[in-house]
């Protein structure tokens, strides 16, 4: 794995060196636009609306709309005229509760490695942050751009996940929520009696792309099929959504959950008892 940017995670007087490393990857299905009668890969072109022409990178400058059809042209002077000094330090400002934060500042986490001469600092850190439940509130820039981040200690590693900037969360009081509907005790009863039913231990294994894999087979067909088109398979009618009585949907709910839990305990115990027969 390759650090997209080194520096250092500075607290009070505290300096600590780190190199910074994706912590996620996005497994995308990447496809190219082709001519239907050759297959030839077709590329873009820059193009003005004016006239329709293409138009060469050198004659292409970077304008804000400030307002309909109105633009300002900004320079790479301009750019610079605000560029923030890069320090190639991620600088805690606040020590904040991790529960008094909601998960939706937070969108893209890094891995943090201490550098030579760090790994005190480092374990340090990670250590007092886990045992207080804080969450570091920093600001760095990387690259060109400057973000808000928190520093957490995950499990053996401190883990820097950049954040959303207060005005960059939509407001929800914009929307259609119902607030004076008062469900019944007993449909809350049923409601909690069906999230019991279906609480299980956080397993992420657990969970796959579905649309990445089927589209992944269907891919895999044509490709054995030399690019020729394959049968569509009959799909299931889909289950009517509406809810006409609250409390008979919860009952069934309920019932069906039961069903697939005794189910599943039962194929675990013919594996383990097959496991162990095989064993013997």
């Amino acid at each position: 794995m390759r650090a997209i940017w080194k520096g250092s995670i500075s607290f009070g007087l505290v300096n600590i060196p780190i190199a910074l490393y994706p912590a996620t990857r996005k497994e995308e299905l990447r496809f190219r636009l082709l001519r239907r009668t050759d297959l030839s890969p077709v590329n873009y072109k820059r193009v003005a609306e004016k006239d329709g022409k293409e138009v060469p990178w050198d004659d292409i400058v970077k304008g804000y709309e400030y307002e309909k059809g109105k633009y300002v042209v900004l320079k790479d002077e301009d750019f610079q005229r605000v560029d923030l000094e890069a320090t190639q330090t991620v600088d805690i400002q606040d020590f904040v509760d991790q529960e008094e934060i909601d998960p939706m500042f937070f969108y893209k986490p890094y891995y943090l490695e201490p550098q030579k001469g760090g790994d005190k600092a480092y374990v340090l850190l990670r250590n007092a942050l886990e045992e207080s439940k804080k969450v570091g509130i920093a600001k760095v820039v990387i690259k060109t751009r400057q973000y808000l981040a928190g520093v957490k200690a995950e499990d053996s590693v401190l883990v820097l996940e950049l954040m959303h900037f207060a005005e960059e969360l939509a407001e929800s009081d914009q929307l259609h929520v119902p607030k004076k509907i008062e469900p019944g005790k007993r449909e809350i009863n049923m409601a909690k009696a069906l999230i019991d039913s279906m609480s299980s231990k956080w397993n992420p294994e657990k969970y796959h792309d579905d649309y990445r894999e089927a589209l992944m087979e269907v891919i895999e067909e044509k490709v054995e099929a030399g690019g020729k088109e394959i049968a569509e398979k009959p799909k299931k009618a889909p289950k009517p959504t509406k809810v006409i009585d609250l409390v008979s949907v919860l009952q069934k709910s309920l019932d069906q959950t039961g069903r697939a839990k005794k189910k599943s305990t039962k194929k675990s115990r013919a594996r383990h008892a097959h496991a162990a027969k095989k064993a013997a």
